[in-house]
């Protein structure tokens, strides 16, 4: 009760902060030991789909089947695989301290199990190795939503145990190579989107869903697959991490992780109902994975909501769910508020969106035409909401950052302001007690963005999609993000500060 108590003070202090205009900061305002960077993955980045024997992703098979809004792929995008060493020449000039990156499970062992492929497994040596060369940190996620096709094809994929024995395969070569110089290892990321965008709704691959739920899926059962593929990457992050602390965590001392999307939730109204149905909200949504990470079970209400639907973890498996996780990353980019919504229980058949009972909105009187909305202060409102539940577990803030029209122009102002605001959030988090150890912008380039392909982007870095060499060119947010990383305080002459560095 007390928990409650505090947590809904919080919620009352954060919305009368909204408003508050972010100072002037800088990295020196940071622990010398917390780590910024910038973000990528495998799919979105990379190209060369079909180069050096890299076989196709669920993506590939999506993305080819016309379902991304502009119809679009990720055969070329921004080809890091041929242009990483450029690129690693941004970070520096950057003056980024870490990228996080994701390995292509298809490039890298082409079957899903079995041999390794030179040519996947020479490249992440050499980007690997040129970070560390020159000095920033690989923060390495084994898997970005691009499950191999041929598991997919095999045994559908997340929705057969099967899965558990050949991911931590995969992960056993991935420690064995490149844990020489990996310390910071993300087995899944975003597990909590990317099961209702697969399993429920259809919008993501393998775009599976059942009436009435979903975009016109051809198979599928949104009342039930969530849940049961939400169990085998819980299983399958466990038996990871269990393999990574038996076999090579002495020798290479890294850290296995998470990674979590988190909105800030805040209730739509002061009643007693709002405020239940958030509490509610952040146990579907986080809760979902991070209660059996940190306690060995899911949820009461999301046990008590879902019934026979949810899996049950046997004694053995709880135990080894629980304490599996050394840190957690969380994507934050945007506050929802949240109204209760008790006749949706009602409903027959029921997916998750139904058992959560609840209703997401935006405050339309805060969001620019044109913008999402924006409110800084949900990054310290979330990252405190995890402390207080969760007994202050390590966090890397993983991604963040804003969207735009890709062709929006190279004075993203408004870019610079997001960022600013919310790590100024993050900086009065830290200050507050949050166990938080670095921040990654969401993204460095831009990429093939998962949901609208090339029509909108989040980089600090323009790439022109159109010219033979996909030239990258700085936007007003890198310079911005460059000055603060080195020390200075952010200001309106950024551009100029930067460029007097090169």
């Amino acid at each position: 009760m007390w928990r409650e108590v505090c947590w809904t003070l919080f919620i009352l202090v954060v919305r009368a902060k909204d408003g508050i205009t972010a100072e002037a900061i800088s990295r020196e305002d940071f622990p010398s030991d917390f780590v910024f960077g910038s973000g990528s993955s495998a799919y979105q980045v990379e190209g060369a789909a079909f180069d050096d024997g890299r076989t196709p992703s669920i993506w590939d098979t999506f993305t080819h089947s016309g379902k991304v809004l502009d119809k679009s792929n990720g055969d070329i995008s921004c080809d890091q695989y041929h242009k990483y060493k450029e690129d690693v020449k941004l970070m520096v000039d950057t003056g980024l301290e870490a990228y996080r990156f994701s390995i292509s499970w298809s490039r890298l062992i082409p079957n899903g199990r079995g041999p390794v492929n030179p040519k996947g497994l020479q490249y992440y040596n050499s980007l690997i190795s040129e970070l560390v060369n020159q000095g920033i940190q690989p923060h390495v996620t084994l898997l970005h939503y691009d499950l191999p096709q041929t598991l997919e094809d095999e045994y559908q994929g997340w929705l057969s145990q099967k899965i558990v024995k050949d991911f931590t395969a995969y992960a056993d070569v991935c420690f064995r190579e490149f844990g020489d110089r990996v310390s910071h290892w993300t087995t899944l990321n975003e597990p909590n989107v990317y099961t209702l965008g697969a399993y429920d709704m259809g919008f993501f691959p393998p775009g599976r869903c059942s009436s009435p739920f979903g975009f016109n899926c051809t198979e599928g059962n949104s009342t039930i697959e969530p849940y049961i593929a939400t169990h085998n990457m819980l299983l399958s992050h466990a038996s990871v991490a269990r393999l990574y602390k038996k076999k090579y965590l002495a020798k290479q001392n890294g850290f296995i992780g998470i990674n979590i999307f988190a909105f800030y939730l805040v209730p739509f109204t002061n009643t007693t109902e709002d405020m239940r149905a958030t509490r509610r909200a952040n146990d579907f949504y986080i809760g979902w994975f991070m209660d059996p990470l940190m306690f060995g079970d899911y949820p009461e209400i999301v046990k008590k909501n879902a019934g026979s639907r949810i899996p049950s973890f046997t004694p053995s498996q709880s135990r080894q769910v629980q304490g599996s996780a050394d840190f957690f990353g969380l994507n934050h980019y945007i506050t929802q508020y949240i109204q209760d919504d008790p006749d949706s229980l009602n409903n027959e058949p029921r997916d998750f969106q139904g058992d959560m009972a609840v209703k997401l909105t935006f405050r339309a009187d805060r969001i620019p035409n044109g913008e999402l909305p924006f409110i800084p202060s949900g990054m310290q409102g979330v990252l405190e909401y995890v402390k207080q539940t969760y007994g202050n577990p390590p966090i890397y803030i993983h991604e963040n950052g804003q969207v735009t029209s890709h062709n929006a122009s190279l004075n993203d102002m408004s870019r610079v302001k997001y960022l600013e605001g919310y790590i100024q959030s993050l900086l009065q988090a830290v200050r507050n007690g949050s166990d938080v150890r670095g921040y990654f912008t969401w993204s460095f380039l831009d990429v093939f963005e998962l949901l609208s392909g090339y029509k909108s982007s989040f980089g600090l870095f323009y790439v022109d999609f159109n010219s033979p060499d996909l030239k990258r060119f700085p936007k007003l947010s890198a310079y911005w993000y460059s000055n603060f990383l080195k020390g200075r305080s952010s200001s309106s002459n950024s551009k100029d500060q930067y460029l007097s560095d090169h």
